[in-house]
């Protein structure tokens, strides 16, 4: 079995560097073709996990709650997300993607062409250790 290169830290941000760029790049064109922005793309793609308050998901896609407002505004205009007060607190609005914004969400995913081929490149294995090192670098919480 051949061993894997060793790498610093420097590669691996360049080279995440880069994958982010291609990722990004790929995910910007196919929200166009569904005539939306980048900004509002990804706020489905984060509403796709589920409802969010106004407040988290503008922390989520580190913008200004006044910037998110617009965003939001736009996607409800075309329904493709609700607004609704959160039971616990009615001064808190929940915005919940509509079975219309589900549709675009996976639409947008389909057509990144660049990224759904590179990923269908990997085999299963390789596609779930991608996965795993995904989830315990960004998502696992860092120990104390």
């Amino acid at each position: 079995m051949t061993e894997a290169p060793r790498v610093d830290t420097a590669q691996l941000l360049e080279l995440l560097s880069v994958s982010l760029g291609v990722y990004y790049g790929d995910f910007t064109v196919a929200a166009a073709s569904e005539n939306l922005t980048a900004s509002q793309g990804r706020a489905l793609t984060v509403l796709r996990r589920g409802p969010a308050a106004m407040r988290a998901l503008a922390a989520t896609m580190t913008c200004d709650a006044s910037n998110m407002t617009g965003i939001i505004d736009r996607l409800e205009k075309r329904g493709l997300v609700r607004r609704e007060a959160a039971p616990a607190d009615r001064r808190v609005k929940n915005v919940i993607l509509t079975a219309e914004g589900e549709r675009v969400t996976d639409a947008i995913r389909a057509k990144m062409h660049i990224t759904q081929e590179g990923l269908a490149g990997l085999g299963a294995d390789d596609q779930g250790a991608l996965y795993a090192l995904l989830e315990r670098v960004f998502l696992t919480p860092p120990t104390a």
